[in-house]
Order: structure tokens, then C-alpha cells, then sequence
């Protein structure tokens, strides 16, 4: 019983990222790629990047700055190994990565809410 090979044909368009791939001759696609400059990239680097420098220099809690009931920053130690002069570990940068990409969702969504990007 021999069996045969279907052939399927691919559309014409494709949807990547809201920008449609159009073909060009010999089977290529042409893809845009203007998202490195967009709104919602310049949001999301610049809040990751200042919730970063916030933890590095001591303006929020870290793994050896914990927050007392007055909100203050005091320093205790963890007894976690780092090679960083103001002991910023590598769960403090995760930690600080993560509220980060918090804060810069929330902006997005606000700002894309209102209409403004």
C-alpha cells in the first residue's frame, strides 16, 4: 500500500507581533522589525533598569538591607556570597528584575487603557 505525500500550501500573509510577513519572490518573507524603539520597550527597559539601580545603591530592601517598621533600611548580613562592594546578590537582582517588569506591565497597560501608546 503505497502511500502519498500531501502538499499544503502556505497563506500569503502571516501575523508576527501585529505586523503582517508579506512574501517576496523565491519563497522569502519580508518581516518589519520595529519593536527596539517602540513606547512599550523604552517603558520596560527604563523601569527594569531604575528598579535595578534602586536596589544596587541602597534606595530599596535588599537580601542584606531589610526594611524596618519605620521604613528604614538597615543593613544585617545574609550570609549570601557576592563579589559586588555593596554585596548585591543574584536574588536581589531577580528580585529587583521582577518588581521591575511589574511596574513597567502596569505603565503599559495604563498608558495603552488611556490611549496614550
Amino acid at each position: 500500500m503505497a502511500t502519498t505525500l500531501m502538499s499544503t500550501s502556505l497563506p500569503q500573509l502571516k501575523m508576527v507581533a501585529g505586523q503582517p510577513m508579506k512574501r517576496t519572490g523565491r519563497g522569502r518573507l519580508d518581516v518589519r522589525c520595529d519593536f527596539i524603539g517602540s513606547p512599550t520597550n523604552l517603558i520596560m527597559v527604563s523601569t527594569t533598569s531604575l528598579m535595578l539601580f534602586a536596589g544596587r545603591f541602597g534606595l530599596a530592601p535588599s537580601a542584606n538591607r531589610k526594611s524596618t517598621a519605620g521604613l528604614k533600611l538597615e543593613t544585617r548580613d545574609s550570609g549570601l556570597q557576592t563579589g559586588d562592594p555593596a554585596g548585591f546578590t543574584l536574588a536581589d537582582t531577580l528580585a529587583c528584575g521582577s518588581v521591575g517588569h511589574i511596574i513597567g506591565v502596569g505603565v503599559v497597560l495604563g498608558l495603552k487603557n488611556l490611549g496614550a501608546i
